[in-house]
């Protein structure tokens, strides 16, 4: 994990780091308990891990544990990243500084630079190479297996992965060239985007919690990439993901997807309902048998029964011909009522009575039609609460409510949003005949800065028109994401990066007050003599390092800014 190239800015970053780090960790011995950005940690013997590192090596094999391990790392690095975001001075540089410094402090390893990282935060381009020093997992894997044939570092690897793709909002991809469980003096990882790694498939198996699950994809946006469109439609839609809210979904869905139990699918609008129900029938037993959608809250109420059960010539005015319903067509296969609170009672009444007996009569018919299929509905309300109220009947309901699984909604799972934008890029740029050369840091920080009302729906759409307004060989920004009146909240994005801050307000109609900036300021300096030293490092970054220009940027004499800059470096930052 690197320490960011050192500028004005960095140099005064790393002399608060420590005090800004300790500001957000609390010991609270008498409740037995210790938070870190207001996340409980645990304080545990290293030994005890490594016996339990050792143990799952030999129980699930060596590339299992792998991929637990680094998957682990990956949420603990996401949410590091989200932590620092929240309260670090010095934008993306002086985040990217602590992190570093918070894993040393976490005892896994120190950090020296090989090749200092480079960044570019319009583009989104990164680089670095680092040793790891005292790596911990190191260490304890050759105490235990001897000299090992691969790196075992898969924690920090992890970590360094979810870090800095939290931070620059597309996939960027840490691997280990050197371990000292391998026989090496030391470990040295080489870090860049997914795009420009050739053996990333390799190193990215560790976010495919399940088969099912899709990884991120390398290679450019643009319109070479024609397979994309064809993976989409393909038996298995896209399902990308590492948060822990939904590898717990997806674990859900292996486990009753071999069976033929009822699943009830719960959470808001656009969290990706109907794809999760695509991807539990393309793994189940039905997966070669019809798979039939539809949503109820789109069918005139009078027209229920006939959409679900099907109809007979002359039922009804306008029944000119006999058609089979939504059951009889998904015979065999898998039904999807989606909303499906939004039936009229009388409807309601009749399904139950299908689900229960396991035929049909169509709407005017008097045969009875045996029907077997597997029904999974989907809600974006409370239905026990639809029950209280008497909009829905109980026993539907809990004829439905076999295997409950709920989805969190985008805003809970922000760690996802990176691995998303990179699989929507990749698709609209390659529908629209379009290359992306990539996303900047003022879209990354919009993006997790966004609350999601619409979840993964919206964040789809987005992309799209973003992908649509973007130039030809450009980048995406904000003005290209954030031009549908989406409203942002009150305090959005970090002080520091206060151009980024304006330019969000300014793309969503929401203008950024000069209070927002100082009162920002002051939370995330800590303290006065921090906040001026963050003001003089942000002119001299600004004037590339000339005195008398960030004198006049100040309004200042040079002399004056000379004495201020030399004070606060015989003050360690003030």
């Amino acid at each position: 994990m690197p320490h960011a190239s050192r500028s004005p800015l960095t140099a005064i970053v790393e002399a608060i780091d420590d005090e800004a780090l300790s500001r957000n960790v609390r010991f609270e011995p008498d409740s037995g308990q210790i938070l870190l950005f207001d996340q409980r940690m645990l304080l545990m013997h290293g030994f005890s891990l490594a016996a339990l590192r050792r143990e799952l090596i030999e129980r699930l094999g060596l590339d299992k544990t792998r991929e637990l391990f680094t998957r682990l790392g990956y949420q603990q690095g996401t949410e590091d990243a989200r932590g620092l975001r929240e309260s670090a001075p010095g934008g993306l540089e002086g985040t990217l500084a602590l992190g570093p410094r918070l894993r040393e402090i976490e005892g896994f390893v120190r950090n020296q630079a090989v090749d200092r990282m480079q960044f570019n935060t319009e583009s989104g381009e990164f680089w670095g190479d680092y040793y790891w020093e005292s790596s911990w997992e190191a260490e304890v894997h050759r105490q235990h297996f001897g000299v090992s044939g691969s790196p075992a570092c898969w924690m920090m690897t992890g970590y360094a992965c979810g870090f800095t793709t939290a931070l620059m909002g597309r996939p960027i991809l840490w691997r280990e060239r050197e371990c000292v469980a391998m026989g090496h003096a030391r470990c040295r990882v080489v870090g860049e985007p997914l795009e420009d790694c050739d053996d990333a498939e390799e190193h990215l198996r560790f976010l495919q919690i399940e088969d099912f699950v899709s990884a991120p994809r390398r290679g450019r946006a643009g319109p070479k990439a024609g397979g994309e469109a064809a993976a989409v439609s393909g038996v298995l839609p896209d399902l990308v993901g590492a948060s822990p809210g939904f590898n717990e979904v997806a674990h859900l869905i292996k486990r009753v997807a071999p069976t033929d139990a009822t699943v009830l699918f719960l959470g808001e609008s656009g969290v990706g309902k109907e794809r999760f129900t695509k991807t539990l029938h393309a793994i189940g037993p039905r997966a070669d048998k019809p798979f039939i959608s539809v949503n109820c809250a789109a069918i005139p109420g009078e027209l229920v029964e006939a959409e679900l059960f099907g109809v007979e010539k002359g039922a009804f005015t306008g029944a000119t011909v006999s058609r089979p319903g939504r059951f009889e067509r998904a015979n065999g296969g898998t039904l999807f009522l989606d909303e499906i609170s939004s039936l009229p009672l009388h409807a309601q009444g009749k399904l139950l009575r299908v689900l229960q007996e396991g035929e049909v009569e169509r709407v005017g018919d008097v045969q009875v039609r045996p029907v077997d299929v597997r029904i999974v509905a989907a809600a974006n309300c409370d239905l026990r609460e639809e029950v209280r109220a008497g909009r829905f009947r109980e026993d539907l309901f809990f004829r439905l409510n076999v295997f409950p699984i709920e989805i969190p909604p985008l805003r809970a799972r922000r760690e996802d949003i990176p691995l998303m934008v990179n699989v929507f890029v990749k698709r609209f740029a390659a529908r629209f005949g379009k290359r992306l050369t990539g996303i900047t840091q003022r879209a990354s920080e919009a993006l997790w800065a966004y609350d999601w009302p619409g979840n993964v729906r919206e964040l789809e759409n987005i992309i799209e028109r973003g992908v649509i307004m973007a130039d030809e060989g450009g980048n995406l920004d904000v003005q290209h994401l954030f031009s549908g009146g989406e409203r942002f909240p009150q305090v959005s994005l970090r002080v520091a990066d206060a151009g980024e801050a304006a330019a969000v307000r300014e793309a969503s109609g929401a203008p950024l007050a000069l209070d927002d900036h100082i009162a920002a300021l002051l939370a995330a300096a800590g303290s006065f003599g921090a906040a001026e030293s963050l003001i003089l490092a942000h002119a001299l970054a600004r004037t590339d390092g000339n005195l008398s220009a960030a004198a006049r940027l100040l309004g200042l004499r040079r002399g004056q800014l000379e004495y201020r800059t030399k004070g606060r470096d015989g003050r360690g930052g003030g």
